[in-house]
């Protein structure tokens, strides 16, 4: 099995280690700081297989200069992400590939200061990342297609539905597609045509049960492209097009109501909301398999 290093021990790259980890991959988690490096290894404690833990990448052995790639997972700061990289590629042969789950900065930014960037792509996993089968595949400027290609054979072997870019574009697919739909819901909120909790509820109940089993593409040719167009052409003219972020959303920021990570955000974050989390984790892989047999049913 090909060797899989991960840079950065938070939230996204334990749980990028632990994907790996699961399809039987030799994986290495670096971090520099012990804090993160203890957390890890409390949330990887369970699994059969663990991984080689460090603090820097100089410190792995030799055999791990020749792993098939490196996934950088550290926080979305361009200067650190930067260092990272030139840590990476000085010490990793020349034909491991470097990859970075940035959410949207760009590739050209993040190549600048490489003397290979056709080694480069963004794998952009999402969080849980050992559940959520999507990675977003985003070449950069020099990367060929066989590495794209390589890269997006490597994910699907182990489990995930890799997800090429055929052009860098900030937020790529999934965080533009996010933010769209979240620049309604604030104006919705805002202008008081219904509260978060319903707003969710009809996401959940009408789109979100849909968008599970089949995409928006897909959706439209179901209710019939003149239905969809006919909507478009009067609806459009009036859908949310501020160009700033929603002041509902800088309001709660600046209170520190950021949401779980504070205790307070839309909702309050207490023992039963961690309970309701915790029961839609172990409910996604459910969700995801009925997915995967409509996509089995139709390839048959």
């Amino acid at each position: 099995m090909e060797r899989l290093v991960v840079v950065g021990a938070g939230i996204m790259g334990s749980r990028i280690c632990r994907h790996f980890l699961r399809r039987g991959h030799p994986v290495a988690l670096v971090d520099p700081s012990a804090e993160a490096l203890e957390k890890a290894m409390a949330f990887l404690e369970p699994e059969p297989r663990q991984p080689i833990f460090a603090g820097a990448v100089d410190a792995l052995g030799q055999p791990w200069r020749g792993a098939f790639m490196v996934i950088e997972a550290v926080p979305e700061v361009l200067e650190l992400k930067l260092r990272v990289i030139a840590d990476i590629e000085a010490f990793f042969s020349d034909s491991t590939i470097i990859a970075s789950n940035t959410s949207g900065l760009p590739t050209a930014s993040l190549t600048q200061a490489m003397t290979r960037p056709e080694r480069f792509v963004i794998t952009h996993f999402f969080n849980p990342a050992d559940l959520i089968p999507a990675v977003e595949i985003v070449p950069g400027p020099d990367t060929p297609p066989a590495t794209v290609t390589r890269v997006a054979d490597f994910l699907n072997a182990s489990g995930k539905k890799a997800a090429p870019l055929k052009a860098d574009v900030p937020g790529f697919i999934a965080n533009r597609l996010q933010h769209a739909l979240m620049r309604e819901c604030f104006a919705l909120m805002e202008s008081g045509v219904a509260d978060a909790e319903t707003i969710d509820l009809v996401t959940r109940y009408s789109l979100g049960v849909r968008l599970a089993l089949i995409g928006p593409f897909l959706q439209r040719d179901l209710n019939g492209l003149d239905t969809h167009l006919n909507i478009a052409r009067y609806l459009y003219a009036d859908l949310e097009s501020r160009q700033d972020p929603p002041d509902a959303l800088a309001d709660k920021v600046a209170a520190g109501d950021m949401g779980r990570k504070s205790g307070r955000g839309f909702y309050d974050w207490d023992s039963a909301m961690d309970r309701q989390m915790a029961e839609v984790e172990r409910l996604l892989p459910q969700v995801i398999a009925l997915s995967a047999q409509v996509d089995d049913k139709d390839g048959g």
